[in-house]
């Protein structure tokens, strides 16, 4: 965390979930917004073999975290994405630079992976790890907004299925069990953090 990302200190519910994935176990993560549920998975992601698929919804969100891992200008934490917002060239450029060792994050939606093409190429750079950010759309308000979401256990099963990251700010007990069974996790560590924000009150 020091040497790579320049934190010298972990926040209050982040090293138990760390653990479970340096641990190769699935992991399911209910952290509140703002209390570094990306941590959860960059910092493992340095300490595994194989690059790591985060698979986010959210183009702006994506772009805020890619911009935050290459503003080091670190190899071992370079983030590339493959969305819709890239073109063909730049594209196979990303996968390129997974492929060739010079990024470590693959940024990808679920609709690429949905690509029969896309989703060879991904399995083929060995992932070890996949995280899933924004997990509630699975259950949520996955049926209508990203039907693709809804594929995402069939999906990660097609890229070799190495272990798996679930992260969300907000998910019940009944979407947890969704998200868990929509994912096909493997007897996941579930870890939920209070939704308390201090900064927030009425």
């Amino acid at each position: 965390a020091r040497r790579h990302f320049g934190w010298p200190s972990l926040r209050p519910g982040q090293f138990k979930p760390m653990r479970a994935v340096l641990r190769r176990r699935d992991a399911l993560v209910v952290l509140p917004t703002g209390a570094g549920k990306s941590a959860i998975y960059q910092i493992p992601a340095v300490l595994l073999r194989g690059p790591t698929v985060v698979i986010s919804p959210l183009l702006a969100l994506q772009q805020d975290q890619i911009a935050a891992l290459n503003e080091r200008h670190d190899p071992k934490i370079r983030a590339v994405r493959v969305s819709s917002a890239e073109t063909p060239a730049q594209q196979r450029e990303a996968i390129q630079e997974i492929r060739e060792g010079r990024a470590e994050f693959l940024f990808i939606t679920p609709e690429q992976l949905s690509d029969p093409d896309r989703l060879a190429e991904v399995r083929a750079l060995k992932p070890g790890l996949v995280a899933v950010d924004e997990a509630h759309c699975i259950s949520a308000w996955g049926h209508d907004f990203r039907p693709d979401y809804l594929s995402l256990g069939h999906l990660i099963k097609g890229i070799g299925r190495p272990p798996v990251l679930a992260l969300t700010a907000t998910a019940s007990p009944p979407v947890r069990d969704d998200i868990i069974a929509r994912l096909h996790l493997r007897d996941p560590e579930i870890h939920v953090s209070g939704l308390d924000r201090r900064n927030l009150f009425l």
